[in-house]
């Protein structure tokens, strides 16, 4: 396709004669719907030029279903795009251009080529669908609708974007049974895909047998411009490609507009170029708009090659409609009365708004379909059970969220005689115990394992080569890390998945947390070098507010363990969770294993570990956490038999223990509270009188002598104390 752009600058005489072979080429496009007329005032905002392929008509193919007309099929896509045109003019508010424009690639997808139950979203081996390109959800909720899962009912349609409404604004997979993982950042969902299709990599390579494939599920997902503009987008690509994720089927809706305008402006990149490059397997739909056949022929070229496939898949946004169509204008607005007639007219669609044809929605329906192929899968499964039971039952640990009783059990406990280590060392040997305790334990670091430790030294590593192990190599691409992460963490209960980068890097990969925590994604999240004590590299290197914001950020679970038995008992709650994540911030220097510290006090967010016991009378109290744990006990220890330390990992789990229990450790009526902690004080004045810490970024130098010059003692611990008392 020749592509040139007319932007709010003058036209010359030769941009003009483009762009009036562009408006007869686009005039002769819609004429073949319904023998209606497009207007040529849609098309003076481009020139793109339209291939010929663009007017082959809707034809049949040896995929579509036998028993259903082209017409029909084109009254499916219809129907697709009316729903959304009529949910997004009810809200007042949505995105209409990309459910228009990508109605033909949707109905291949959902009602072609998924293998899917409505009926029961949760069966395992399920083809999975993820809309990266998120604001074009009423593309999704009217495909689900139509092909018959109950989470979304006509009525549901029509609440899109309301309160407590079943049709969020974006996808979310803890509202919409149906929806595999919660999208709208954009890059993001393409990088959840790929989590999705090694996933299914993995699990098939360890499980499958010569006589019984059991595991066999690909994975759709559909991108726009803006998902291939974001850095996270590459990083996930260049992943799938190198793990030969070769059932991963990405369509990028190619249709060249964004908020901003015609994409031209900013974007002008050949991704086709860019993904063969790292090497997948592309192709190109070059009329995305009536050509489904051709679509059709992609995906069955795309499930024969080895490698992950792009589908470039060149669309009108808000095809149809005569004056907003290849506009800006469709891809964040509502049509409105005017324009949604005349796009009726342009389509030729006779029907009230959200009604739904008879004959689509029988043709439309899954159900049947899809409880055929899970019935067959489960007696495969029943055959599985009994060929192979030892296999089976780890298989079904990571399908059912199941864990092996007495998992835990192989958390260590650690007495004050035991030599001290850094936290990201104990947190090392709690990866080793669970992997081989856990079967859906697997995990990886961007490119740190030695220095976050988080090797699991039984297994080796997953490669295209090597899908059943169970190290994971994600490299340096933190924020695709987390999203991957996130999708194998929602791809199965049984899955307990880690990442790892120091605590520093979360800043690159803080939106996909904060979307774990959204969704509900149980991701342990591995940040070691978690404060100034990194010393000598220097304040780049040091966080500081890093401990505060994710404090702040609702749902996420943040442990700060003082030493080997608080490590434990975090892990043993972390892999407890099955609808929160973990952020774990681990220490570079090493700290000793304290006495009164236990696995059980994790716990309780915060538990009393010198001092008088809990609901006893004290004069002062230090809370540390993390490596100032032992200042804290040191600091209570000078102070006087009645000084209380108080170890504080979790403020989170503290939050939600009764009142009586808080007031036990932290009475109002003592005066004197003071925390100590190696980071920001933000947010400590609702524990603590006084905080000790640090306010301002960190330096170079070593870690004694950093925590000397900005005044984090056992000294300056006391003598806040003694000011309060």
């Amino acid at each position: 396709l020749s592509r040139t752009f007319s932007r709010t600058h003058p036209t010359s005489l030769s941009q003009q004669g483009k762009m009036a072979a562009a408006v007869s080429q686009m005039a002769a496009l819609n004429a073949s719907f319904a023998g209606a007329k497009v207007t040529s005032k849609a098309k003076t905002v481009s020139t793109r030029g339209v291939s010929a392929r663009a007017v082959t008509p809707v034809r049949a193919a040896l995929a579509a279903p036998a028993d259903v007309s082209a017409d029909t099929v084109m009254d499916c896509v219809n129907t697709v795009r009316f729903l959304a045109i009529d949910a997004i003019n009810k809200s007042n508010s949505g995105h209409p251009g990309l459910p228009m424009g990508c109605a033909p690639m949707g109905y291949v997808i959902y009602r072609e080529a998924m293998t899917h139950n409505p009926k029961n979203y949760q069966w395992f081996n399920r083809d999975r669908f993820v809309l990266s390109a998120g604001h074009g959800c009423m593309l999704q909720y009217s495909l689900m609708h139509l092909t018959g899962y109950p989470s979304v009912s006509n009525d549901d349609l029509k609440n899109f974007r309301q309160w407590n409404s079943m049709t969020p604004g974006h996808p979310e997979n803890f509202i919409t049974n149906g929806i595999e993982v919660t999208t709208g950042p954009l890059g993001m969902g393409i990088c959840n895909a790929v989590g999705l299709a090694q996933a299914e990599k993995h699990l098939a390579g360890r499980f499958n047998k010569p006589d019984c494939e059991i595991v066999d599920h690909y994975t759709y997902s559909i991108m726009g411009d803006g998902c291939n503009m974001e850095g996270m987008s590459g990083e996930g690509a260049s992943l799938a490609a190198h793990w030969g994720l070769g059932k991963l089927i990405a369509f990028y809706d190619d249709n060249h507009i964004s908020i901003d305008g015609h994409t031209d402006i900013s974007f002008t990149e050949d991704v086709c170029a860019r993904y063969v490059a790292y090497g997948w397997h592309v192709q190109h739909v070059e009329d995305g708009n009536t050509d489904i056949d051709a679509i059709r022929k992609a995906i069955d070229a795309a499930k024969k090659d080895p490698r992950p496939s792009l589908i470039k898949v060149t669309t009108l946004i808000g095809y149809g409609s005569p004056n907003k169509s290849n506009s800006h204008d469709v891809h964040g607005a509502p049509l409105g009365a005017d324009e949604t007639a005349a796009t009726r007219e342009n389509l030729g669609w006779k029907y009230a708004p959200f009604e739904v044809p008879e004959d689509v929605m029988t043709a439309m329906d899954c159900s049947a379909k899809g409880a055929a192929a899970e019935a067959a899968w489960n007696a495969k499964y029943a055959e599985y059970k009994k060929k192979y039971p030892e296999d089976y039952a780890e298989l079904n640990s990571i399908i059912t969220g199941e864990l092996p009783a007495g998992w835990a059990d192989s958390l260590p406990d650690f007495t004050p005689e035991d030599k001290g280590v850094a936290t990201r060392i104990h947190s090392q040997t709690m990866l080793n115990a669970l992997g081989s305790a856990i079967p859906g334990f697997v995990g990886g670091s961007a490119d740190l394992a030695p220095s976050n430790m988080t090797l699991m030294k039984q297994f080796g590593d997953f490669q295209k080569d090597t899908p059943a192990e169970r190290n994971i190599r994600y490299g340096v691409r933190e924020h695709a890390m987390g999203a991957i992460a996130n999708a194998i963490a929602l791809h199965s209960p049984g899955f307990k998945t880690y990442c790892a980068t120091f605590f520093i890097f979360s800043d690159y990969m803080r939106s996909a947390m904060r979307i774990a925590a959204l969704s509900g994604a149980p991701t342990l999240f591995v940040m070691t070098h978690d404060s100034i004590g990194v010393g000598e590299d220097g304040p780049t290197h040091q966080p500081i507010e890093h401990l505060a914001s994710f404090r702040a950020m609702p749902v996420m679970l943040v442990m700060r363990p003082a030493d080997g038995n608080e490590t434990a008992g975090a892990y043993k709650i972390a892999i407890e969770q099955t609808d929160r994540p973990t952020t774990l911030a681990l220490s570079r220097q090493v700290v000793p294993n304290l006495p009164g510290t236990s696995k059980e006090g994790v716990y309780k967010g915060a538990y009393v570990v010198s001092g008088p016991a809990a609901g006893e009378d004290v004069d002062c109290i230090i809370i540390g956490t993390g490596t100032e744990l032992e200042l804290a006990v040191n600091a209570a220890a000078e102070l006087g038999a009645k000084a209380r330390a108080v170890s504080m990992p979790c403020w989170e789990l503290f939050e939600e223990q009764t009142d009586e229990y808080k007031e036990s450790i932290l009475p109002k009526s003592c005066k004197a509270i003071v925390s100590i902690e190696a980071g920001s004080t933000f947010g400590w004045a609702k524990y603590a009188h006084k905080s000790i810490g640090r306010d301002d970024f960190g330096a170079s130098a070593p870690a004694g002598i950093l925590y000397k010059e900005f005044g984090i003692t056992t000294e300056a611990a006391v003598a806040a104390a003694k000011s309060l008392m």
